[in-house]
């Protein structure tokens, strides 16, 4: 079925092209457009038998007017990627000019929402007023240039311009990882039009777009340098650009509210297919989609009856987002069908261009037209379908992870092999031979993923994993790990129960309620060791290991120290201080115990992630140190949940107050009440009351008294100072902003 969309709604601006053959001359040149873009990708194979792909997007933006001339100024923007389809390697590059802070802030400030989560949002903004951007994004060095009467792009040194015979040249380089290359790139058909003649509307801008579907590609790549030639090679070019509105309440002037899946496809029959879904995300309506099929001579037809079909996602583990990475396009009236898959899975594009991220990268498809098989190459772009919106949903897919990474270690129905290996690292002594493993399987591992499977935050889990790629390390070797430090905290969890008397965790029944204290106990120590069956798999050097077992026998002795602390408890004291009214002093020993408790353990996941991504001292000790406070905020702020109340109602209010503890929160009112009020507070303490009324008055009287106030002010200095010693010492990036957000995420939760 031929397309017949109805006609543009708007009047055509007066840079459109004309109807007939599009006049590259003058249509491939800069347009006087509130946005605008070249684009190429290219798959060829060198002479030394390498196969490669590339894609590059040239951008150019208006971002303000002269006072004086009333000429447009323009914001420009480069993203690149090179895939090594065969080594599954994937390096992408993205620059902006120096506008880039401005623009992004000005976006920010119109409404737009580049990173979701307000927590993120929020260090973003400090960011971009400080002028800088976050990796893996840069700033040119110099300036960027479009001329104005011919095609010729030159940002920071890589290139897109359009030779005497009508061939273009493509040149991009990235001199930090030693990464260039030299296309040139020859039209073997025609300019075709997208879908509406070349229009697309949306929002309030109205874009024209047209694409060269296949070119001859010759020239070299260069990594590390050593030029490879290339042998054979395709290329595709697509060019847009958008209607200018000068209206200033009109701030909608791009493609931020969009998301779409689009392909391009050469198949090795000579014929090309475009393919695009564009999806308005603000209601989740379809704005438009055609499959354009391109023959061998250059002739189009273009179709709306098609279905794309994803089979298959793909979940980064770098932005947790969830991509679909293979396809089946069926056309019908084509009498085609494609399945199609990338040629790898990891190729993210991380950049706030389209923030956080787009999955762009090589793809490769079989399958039938009108009856003959076909095979081919492309590229595949989906942009815009995040599952990930917020700190909270970020968390979630970590925790997904940590669940994946202590299911492998502790299966529900773990064979011979499995257990003795949980056992004694794989020995054979003989009388493992005839191991029972459902009785193994029932005493340890069912009540350790009792409590694990419920899942938590696994914020220890992620300091690992975030300082790692803090430091410029790359975690994704390492996943596996993220089950360590979960591990240790869950057994603390069911150890501390027990010794608490404690009847709810995470939602459910406490572990001893189920099982029984003396196998609760058990399975809860069993964690620690468990837990460092994970460490030897990693391809780590024997120096980092050693380091790394000494940093978490170091966590055990702290914790178990601090639970010492906690469990003699601090009543004699409570006497003193009810007297004089200063808390000074016990409140130092209650922040050593929280401190030994919960701040070194992730304290300790914070410089193991600095250590494996290869940190300085300096780096590693200031990460230590941020999340030992946001350890020690945690703490704070949950002995405030505990007297306020937790959303979803995951531990019972007032819970301290009815065994008695002597908190922060409690402290601090020490130093508030009168003697009265505090006489009164303390001897019903240690009574530990149970009925509702008296403890909400005990909470009531520590509230009234500007206690929790007090904690949750030193709880954001102690992050506040921790931060500043730490943030100098980070490279700008997205892993950096994630973990500033974290801590105002800590600092304002309600659970």
């Amino acid at each position: 079925m031929v397309s017949t969309l109805p006609s543009l709604s708007r009047s055509i601006p007066q840079n459109w092209p004309a109807q007939g053959p599009i006049d590259l001359a003058i249509h491939d040149l800069p347009h006087n457009a509130a946005i605008e873009w070249w684009y190429i990708n290219s798959h060829f194979t060198t002479t030394d038998g390498r196969s490669l792909s590339l894609f590059a997007s040239f951008f150019r933006k208006i971002i303000g007017y002269d006072d004086a001339t009333q000429e447009p100024q323009y914001g420009h923007a480069l993203t690149w990627a090179l895939s090594d389809t065969d080594n599954h390697r994937y390096h992408a590059v993205s620059l902006g000019d120096r506008s880039g802070p401005k623009t992004v802030l000005e976006m920010m400030d119109g409404g737009e929402k580049i990173l979701q989560d307000p927590w993120m949002e929020r260090t973003l903004r400090k960011m971009l007023e400080a002028g800088k951007i976050p990796a893996p994004d840069r700033m040119f060095a110099g300036e960027a240039y479009a001329a104005s009467d011919r095609l010729e792009l030159n940002y920071d040194g890589s290139r897109f311009l359009k030779r005497e015979d009508g061939s273009y040249l493509l040149e991009l380089c990235d001199p930090e990882a030693k990464i260039a290359c030299k296309l040139v790139l020859t039209p073997t058909k025609p300019p075709t039009r997208y879908g509406n003649n070349g229009a697309i509307e949306f929002n309030k801008l109205t874009t024209f777009y047209y694409f060269i579907p296949r070119l001859d590609a010759s020239g070299y790549i260069e990594q590390n340098g050593s030029k490879h030639a290339i042998d054979t090679g395709i290329a595709w070019y697509d060019r847009e650009f958008g209607s200018v509105y000068r209206d200033e309440s009109d701030r909608e002037n791009s493609v931020a509210g969009a998301a779409w899946t689009w392909m391009s496809i050469q198949l090795d029959s000579g014929s090309d297919l475009l393919v695009s879904m564009l999806i308005d995300k603000s209601n989740n309506k379809l704005i438009d989609k055609f499959t354009i099929l391109v023959d061998p001579k250059g002739n189009s037809r273009q179709y709306e009856d098609f279905s794309l079909s994803p089979d298959n996602l793909w979940r980064s583990q770098q932005t947790f987002n969830d991509y679909p990475t293979h396809w089946v396009l069926q056309v019908p009236a084509a009498n085609l069908e494609l399945q199609i898959a990338a040629c790898f899975d990891e190729q993210e594009f991380i950049t706030l261009i389209a923030a956080p991220a787009f999955w762009e990268g090589c793809i490769s498809m079989r399958g039938t037209i009108d009856g003959q098989s076909v095979v081919g190459r492309g590229y595949l772009e989906r942009k815009g379908f995040n599952t990930i919106h917020s700190i909270d949903d970020f968390f979630t897919a970590v925790g997904r992870e940590v669940q994946k990474s202590i299911h492998n270690l502790l299966p529900d129905i773990p064979s011979n092999e499995q257990v003795r290996f949980l056992i004694a690292n794989g020995g054979n002594h003989e009388l493992l031979n005839d191991i029972d493993t459902n009785r193994f399987a029932r005493n340890i591992i069912e009540p350790i993923r009792e409590i694990s499977d419920r899942g938590g935050k696994s914020w220890r889990s992620y300091a690992l994993m975030a300082c790692c790629n803090a430091v410029g390390g790359d975690f994704r070797p390492y996943m596996h790990l993220l089950g360590m430090p979960e591990l240790i905290h869950v057994g603390s969890l069911i150890v501390d129960d027990v010794q608490d008397r404690s009847t709810v965790r995470r939602g459910g029944k406490t572990c001893h309620l189920l099982y029984g204290e003396p196998l609760a106990i058990n399975a809860g120590t069993a964690c620690y060791f468990l837990s460092e069956l994970l460490l030897p798999s990693a391809n780590l050097s024997p120096d980092i290991r050693l380091q790394l077992y000494e940093l978490f026998f170091k966590t055990f002795r702290a914790a178990h120290t601090g639970q010492a602390f906690d469990l003699a408890g601090l009543n004699s004291e409570m006497d003193a201080v009810v007297a004089s009214g200063d808390s000074s002093k016990l409140e130092r020993q209650v922040l050593t115990t929280c401190w030994l408790k919960t701040a070194v353990p992730a304290g300790t996941a914070a410089r193991a992630g600095g250590l494996i991504g290869g940190g300085s001292k300096e780096q590693i000790e200031a990460l230590g140190q941020y999340l030992e406070a946001l350890g020690l905020a945690f703490q704070i702020i949950d002995d405030i949940l505990n007297l306020r109340g937790f959303e979803r109602n995951l531990k019972f209010r007032g819970e301290d107050i009815m065994q008695g503890k002597v908190t922060l929160p409690v402290v601090k009112a020490m130093s508030r009440l009168t003697h009265a009020d505090r006489t009164w507070l303390w001897n019903t303490l240690q009574s530990q009351p149970k009925e509702p009324a008296i403890v909400s008055a005990c909470i009531d009287t520590i509230a009234r008294c500007g206690a929790l106030e007090a904690c949750s002010d030193r709880a954001r200095e102690m992050v506040e100072n921790a931060w500043q010693s730490l943030d100098p010492l980070l490279k700008d990036s997205q892993t950096k902003i994630m973990l500033r957000a974290f801590g105002f995420y800590l600092l304002e939760r309600h659970y």
